[in-house]
């Protein structure tokens, strides 16, 4: 119907905005195979992802289009790369290995990186396969300040006993295992999380520096401490911790700063390489490996010049 004075009747309007859903529906559907597991891409380039970059002029965070890359340095010379499309680094560790060692055929001893890539199922990931890990825990840094040895309320700063297994706060109170409960990660890995409770808060004299924040649900007099433990991440990152602190430790976390490091230096501010030429996951990767082979192949000149072949460590 059409023209003036007609009308649609309403069967016809029914089909009309069926129609449209339909469309939008087959729309939707595009998209989210698009996404895939991701939380958003972008439109020029459907494979990147939109991420917050280091490098923002207008310092509001702005989100672009862009590819986590991860480089693998050994001796000064890139060993490996890959792109991911996930902006943290926690989820990339693990496939990084696994295609390195499919693709090399060897597999590194040692590996080497910063506190971006700590987690439970890359520490677990590493002793399954016999590789001694040496990661910065995350809370390295902020564990040397006095006010994080000062705070009350955190549970590294919480006497535990391994025989009775509870732990012990500053008014002497005692926080035992309560619950256990599993949580799975976005890969699939299960872990194991022990929640671990104070039934001596009311009264407490420490009660507000040792709980800390508010719930308006739950008054200030119901409220008890709570810990939520991971014995064998506990334990993973004490071990991960006195490895990184050996003098042999400290010399590979230098190297790691000095070569890791060094190497996006060289792309980025050396050659002025701040962004992609090309679309694609499959031609920015053969971007990055055509940039690899030209600083290996400069890198290996001056060392020739220098008289440093042989040098694999600073």
């Amino acid at each position: 119907m059409h023209g003036s004075g007609c009308r649609k009747t309403q069967l016809q309007k029914h089909i009309e905005l069926l129609e449209e859903y339909t469309a939008r529906l087959k729309e939707y559907s595009r998209k989210l195979k698009v996404l895939g597991d991701r939380n958003s891409y972008s439109k020029t380039d459907p494979d990147a992802t939109f991420m917050r970059m280091k490098e923002d002029a207008m310092l509001n965070g702005q989100l672009k289009p862009a590819y986590n890359l991860q480089l693998g340095v050994d001796s000064g010379y890139i060993s490996w790369l890959t792109l991911s499309p996930r902006p943290t680094d926690t989820s990339t560790l693990i496939p990084f290995l696994t295609s390195m060692e499919a693709s090399l055929r060897h597999r590194y001893p040692v590996v080497v990186a910063d506190a971006g890539y700590e987690s439970e199922e890359n520490y677990s990931f590493l002793e399954d396969h016999q590789i001694t890990a040496m990661i910065k825990p995350a809370n390295y840094e902020i564990s040397k300040t006095r006010k994080y040895k000062t705070d009350i309320s955190r549970r590294e700063n919480m006497p535990y006993n391994p025989d009775g297994d509870f732990y012990t706060c500053m008014n002497g109170c005692r926080l035992y295992a309560c619950s256990i409960y599993h949580k799975k990660s976005a890969s699939g890995y299960d872990r194991k999380v022990t929640v671990y409770r104070c039934y001596e808060c009311q009264g407490c004299p420490h009660k507000s520096e040792c709980i800390k924040g508010t719930n308006w649900k739950t008054p200030e007099e119901e409220r008890f401490k709570k810990l939520n433990v991971s014995r064998k991440f506990e334990r993973q990152r004490k071990e991960c911790l006195e490895r990184i602190t050996s003098e042999e430790g400290i010399r590979l976390r230098v190297n790691r700063s000095i070569q890791a490091e060094g190497a996006f230096a060289l792309w980025k501010e050396d050659g002025a390489f701040r962004q992609f030429l090309c679309r694609g996951q499959a031609n920015v990767y053969a971007e990055c490996v055509l940039m690899a082979i030209a600083q290996n192949i400069d890198n290996l000149h001056r060392r020739i010049q220098n008289g440093k072949l042989g040098t694999h460590l600073y």
